[in-house]
């Protein structure tokens, strides 16, 4: 390794030396903002005499003594490259700013300087040597008629325009004299003596901001040769990045898809900052034929995660319909069991039939414990396994079953609790996108003309309003008035949907019901919707209304959301429970539990008690020493201030006069201000 400190025009000015921007680096993204203040920089440092040297980084690449078939000099770049394409463009801006302004001398010298290599062929000519979506549109800005159009957005377009816009005749020359100030530590690596690998991931440790997913399409393609990399990425790693991106919103999600798929095949969920570190556990070797292998997994897996995250690229209609729904609940946590089961699908293991019917299975299964109110953490550990349970043979009643046979916090709600849950739950004031999920599904179920729920013109309407008029107050009795403003306002009940919301406002619920202005026919009676068809001939409303009609919500809730009709036998219940639904430990014995997937044959709480307390205070002792929750387990160095001192350490004591039901509050205290509820598990004798 060499390094040195360089002004950024004499590098740039390098004589025939490409700056190649190699495939596995990540896109170029600077956005106008650092462009911006790159600018003002280059101002202020211009127009400052008494100003030396501006430092900004480092560039860091590759120099194998290897040179293209023209003879030039290839620096594969492996950090610097935003920097060095945004100075690029800005010297392009001047280019041909230049050229407009007629100053032929300075365009000639800007563009044979820094932006080409003049005696090269046409195909090598250009000295920096981006990646292919940006190869194009580096030509076109270098080209003062702009005959080559880059198809789609550009950010390396935008960001010229930007420049091209900053650049005058009044702040040119000392835009120039900025350049000149402009240093960085030019680090130059011999891949024979240097590993790139490791020092780009020590200076991505130090602060360069990349993705998961960057840094593992780095590991992969950094070591191989360059013809290699090119193959990789194109068979490979290109249509893995096309297939897991969000298409509405432009977003890539290629970490969130590895960490999916380590999570379907480890079983253990990667915390979202060691997705990377996890790939790297798992094949530590970069070139190894797992590698090749999981890659070939990957780049199947994307077709349906892709998908998953884009439903409208799904061509039949019933599945796509599905999908919106899934999408719609935003199931994230469920991507490591549907993808296998969406494969299944794919390569003819089951039948469209079965394949919507899972996809409804597990709507129900989330929904319903949304309605529940049932914590949503238990959802990623049982999503992670559910697909080992899977019996080709009976694909669906297997599924089926193995949910049907949790309990406790993870439990599939039985239709008397949700049905109870949903009559009083608040489905107002929730997420606009999961409350309209509920009455799409609600208002369109067996409905043949479809009704778009998420079109502006359908709002929720309140039948009892939130900001009734006085005629509300004079037609009720005080208990039932109060009742349906505080307690039944935002239930199913009192929720419709309506495409005159506006119209109808605070209104009695007669003129609601009636109204028809100028024969616009906005009431209740002239609705074609489901949720309205109850309103239409009621005289009155009131407490009693609003429970009948939550009553008929109800049993189109459990048409829609059916609970799996499953016959389970002593022997397919499952004992084991998460030690937050846990009966009491009084009296009882253990006959073990679970504790981070590990299995611990103890039958006494108190040695539970201690291995949980050890385990966790080896896992993160600063969350323990000296803090609030050491001081409420009572954690000590000094055995003789506890009555009873159980050792859970070389020195550190708790407390272990106290009866079972108090440790057991202090072992779901600790788990539960460490964020790790679902990780212990207990089963009684």
């Amino acid at each position: 390794m060499k390094a040195n400190e360089t002004r950024i025009d004499k590098f740039m000015a390098s004589n025939e030396t490409t700056f190649a921007i190699p495939v596995y680096q990540r896109n170029y993204d600077w956005t106008k903002v650092q462009c911006q203040q790159l600018f003002r920089d280059l101002l202020e440092i211009g127009r400052n005499d008494a100003q030396g040297a501006h430092f900004i980084g480092s560039i860091v690449y590759v120099h194998d003594d290897v040179y293209a078939a023209s003879g030039l000099t290839e620096l594969t770049v492996i950090d610097g490259q935003q920097r060095l394409t945004t100075l690029t463009l800005l010297y392009v801006a001047i280019y041909r700013f230049a050229l407009a302004e007629g100053n032929d001398a300075l365009a000639q010298r800007i563009f044979k300087t820094y932006l080409i290599n003049e005696f090269s062929s046409e195909t090598e000519k250009l000295k920096l040597k981006p990646t292919d979506n940006n190869r194009l549109a580096l030509a076109q800005i270098l080209d003062p008629n702009e005959s080559t159009k880059v198809s789609g957005f550009s950010r390396l377009v935008e960001n010229f325009r930007l420049f091209q816009g900053l650049v005058t005749s009044e702040n040119l020359d000392v835009v120039q004299r900025g350049l000149t100030k402009l240093i960085f530590v030019d680090i130059a690596l011999d891949r024979q003596k240097d590993n790139p690998q490791r020092i780009f991931e020590s200076l991505n440790s130090t602060g360069l901001e990349l993705s998961q997913a960057d840094l593992i399409r780095n590991y992969i393609l950094m070591g191989l040769p360059r013809a290699a990399q090119e193959k990789l990425f194109r068979s490979h790693w290109e249509p893995i990045e096309a297939n897991a991106k969000n298409q509405t919103t432009n977003e890539s999600k290629v970490s969130e898809f590895i960490r999916d798929y380590l999570t379907m095949k480890t079983k253990v969920i990667p915390n979202k900052s060691a997705v990377y570190d996890k790939f790297k556990d798992r094949f530590p070797e970069p070139n190894s034929e797992g590698l090749k292998s999981a890659l070939d997994e990957l780049r199947t897996l994307s077709e349906v995660y892709n998908k998953l995250l884009n439903p409208s690229q799904e061509l039949d209609e019933d599945i796509k319909s599905a999908l919106m729904h899934i999408n719609a609940l935003e199931i994230n946590v469920a991507y490591p069991f549907l993808m296998k089961v969406y494969q299944d699908f794919v390569e003819g293991v089951i039948e469209k039939t079965t394949f919507i019917a899972v996809l409804e299975l597990t709507q129900a299964f989330v929904w319903r414990r949304f309605v529940m109110g049932l914590p949503t953490n238990a959802l990623n550990k049982i999503f992670m396994t559910l697909y080992d349970r899977v019996n080709s043979e009976e694909y669906l009643s297997s599924i089926e079953r193995a949910i049907m046979q949790k309990t406790g916090s993870q439990r599939f709600p039985r239709d008397a609790e949700v049905v109870s849950s949903l009559k009083d739950k608040d489905m107002y004031n929730t997420k606009a996108k999961t409350r309209a999920y509920f009455f799409d599904r609600i208002e369109n179920h067996k409905n043949k003309e479809h009704v778009d729920v998420s079109s502006s013109d359908i709002t929720i309407e309140h039948i009892f309003p939130q900001n009734p008029d006085a005629i509300w107050r004079r037609s009720l009795d005080s208990e039932e008035y109060s009742a349906l403003a505080e307690k039944y306002l935002n239930t199913v009940g009192n929720l419709t949907l309506s495409g005159n919301n506006g119209k109808l406002g605070n209104k009695s619920f007669e003129a609601k019901r009636d109204m028809n202005i100028d024969g616009g026919e906005e009431g209740y009676r002239f609705s074609r919707l489901w949720l309205n068809r109850d309103l239409k001939n009621c005289t009155s409303w009131d407490v009693s209304k609003v429970e009948e009609r939550a009553e008929a919500i109800s049993s189109r809730f459990l048409e829609i959301w059916p609970e799996p009709i499953v016959d389970l036998n002593a022997d397919d219940v499952l004992e084991e429970v998460n030690i937050f639904d846990a009966e009491e430990p009084k009296f009882k014995k253990l006959e073990y539990a679970v504790f981070f997937g590990s299995k611990l044959i103890l039958s006494q709480v108190a040695k539970l008690y201690v291995e949980v307390f050890r385990q966790l205070i080896d896992l993160q002792p600063d969350a323990f020493y000296g803090t609030n929750l050491g001081e409420r387990i009572q954690l000590t160095d000094d055995n003789t201030v506890l009555r009873q001192a159980l050792q859970i350490s070389d020195r550190y004591f708790v407390e272990g006069n106290i009866d079972n039901t108090i440790k057991f509050d202090r072992i779901k205290l600790a788990l539960s201000e460490l964020g790790i509820e679902d990780e212990l598990s207990i089963k009684y004798l």
